[in-house]
């Protein structure tokens, strides 16, 4: 970034930006990023694939081998500031930032990378992103807080942001945000950071008024996430104990074997030889032969008792129709694991509760290593179109435009809310009067992504 003082604005540097591979995960790294007045080139032996994400942005493409020197060269990577290596090989990422590093010293490297045993030996790279890992963190989230849609940690684990849908029988539902406070109990508080209403943002003000069927985000400290969520909806205080995971691959395996100690598992795999496999590295849990949209099977094996159905398979319309079929069998909540953006959008919210979108799940990770000014954290969420940030105030009165400064002095843009701010160990509720101090972690929520320059701005440190 430019030299700036803290009163003027900052001068625009483009990023140069190598992106290998144009799959779900390179496409939408190169969108979210491609609207920032970035310099994108994405690679990929796909040439319709390219074609077509150069049809809808402004980026340029290159046809080739990825981690081949001489497409890198020919992709302008001697240029570049960042590389994002995301193609379906983890050797062909891993090869490409060795060369990036060696040849063209590339200064920031990010892999995406699915085997495990590769991240710790993964010299070249500066961050290594593992999907399953990331997907399945998020899905224990979910196991955790029934009845959240999303739970986003920020400041290790000392705030959360959580995504719940208001119901009719919730104590705040019909009321105005501000009497949130009234219901609390003293030692607890809450920020609604951002509502969604029939997929719109409404920007949350004290006198706004929840309505049934509003996708509600709130920040509180992590100990309190169950008392908030209870205004919105009737939680059900059941205990989770049974799950059924539908799906033994990367995912369903990696989930059950992290869960298994803690809950009663069950794991439904269609292929004989894998399922064998699966039993033989689990220690815990059932694993059953059969096709998760076999509706008698589900019904052998209790489908009504379970808890939490999970439809973790590779397909996303067999996830999307076991999902409503075990639904509609009578377990409570069911979760499906959903590659296409716009079949999430469809489903998500009718008879299934959940849709996981692993590519968001990635970009989420990916974001927070390549974002412009390197906040600790950034989830991108309602399928690309918002952000919740996490930045970290650096700096001094005489080179920040934010230290010194109350929250009402900030010049936020207006789809911009501040949720809070994590200070030591402490979270403190945003108010208009707290003045932010060297070192804060401000948690933000940008409802449109296009934003995020002017919050990028406000964040960075001058001379």
């Amino acid at each position: 970034m430019a030299a700036a003082t803290a009163g003027d604005s900052p001068i625009k540097v483009i990023m140069k930006i190598l992106i290998l591979g144009a799959g779900q995960v390179g496409s939408s790294v190169a969108a979210s990023l491609a609207g920032e007045n970035n310099d994108i080139t994405v690679v990929d032996t796909d040439h319709q694939k390219l074609r077509e994400l150069a049809e809808k942005l402004d980026i340029r493409t290159v046809v080739g081998h990825a981690s081949l020197p001489s497409v890198m060269a020919q992709a302008g990577a001697e240029e570049a500031n960042l590389l994002v290596a995301v193609t379906s090989s983890d050797e062909v990422n891993l090869i490409a930032c060795q060369v990036a590093q060696r040849l063209f010293k590339t200064a920031t490297r990010v892999a995406r990378l699915r085997e495990s045993e590769y991240m710790g030996i993964a010299d070249a790279v500066n961050a290594a992103i593992s999907p399953e890992d990331l997907v399945c963190r998020h899905i224990e989230r979910l196991i955790e807080y029934p009845g959240a849609l999303q739970v986003l940690d920020f400041a290790n684990g000392r705030a959360q942001l959580v995504g719940v849908r208001a119901v009719r029988d919730g104590a705040l539902v019909g009321h105005e945000i501000r009497e949130l406070r009234q219901h609390l109990p003293a030692n607890v508080d809450a920020r609604v950071a951002a509502i969604f209403r029939n997929r719109r943002a409404i920007k949350p003000e004290g006198t706004t008024v929840i309505q049934e069927d509003d996708e509600v985000f709130f920040l509180a400290d992590a100990r309190n996430i169950t008392t908030v969520m209870s205004e919105l909806r009737r939680l059900d205080n059941r205990p989770t104990r049974r799950l059924l995971i539908a799906g033994g691959g990367n995912i369903g395996r990696r989930l059950a074997r992290s869960l298994e100690n803690r809950y009663s598992v069950k794991v439904l795999e269609r292929s004989r030889e894998r399922a064998r496999s699966i039993a033989e590295e689990l220690l815990n849990s059932i694993v059953l032969v059969g096709d998760c949209a076999d509706e008698d099977l589900l019904r052998e094996e209790n489908i009504d008792q379970t808890d939490v159905y999970m439809a973790l398979t590779n397909d996303d319309e067999a996830n999307i129709l076991s999902a409503m079929l075990a639904k509609r069998l009578g377990c409570p909540r069911v979760l499906a694991l959903i590659n296409r953006p716009s079949y999430a959008e469809l489903v998500e919210g009718g008879s299934i509760d959940i849709a996981v979108s692993p590519q968001l799940v990635t970009l989420s990770a990916l974001l927070a290593h390549i974002r412009e000014g390197a906040p600790a954290q950034v989830y991108s969420l309602r399928r690309g179109a918002a952000e919740a940030i996490e930045a970290v105030v650096r700096g001094d009165r005489r080179t920040s435009r934010v230290i010194g400064r109350s929250l009402e002095e900030l010049d936020l843009p207006d789809a911009t809310t501040i949720g809070g701010i994590v200070r030591g160990e402490k979270l403190l509720i945003a108010h208009h009067d707290i003045v932010i101090e060297p070192g804060d972690h401000v948690i933000l929520f940008v409802s449109d992504k296009r934003q995020m320059p002017q919050v990028n701005a406000l964040f960075q440190v001058g001379v």
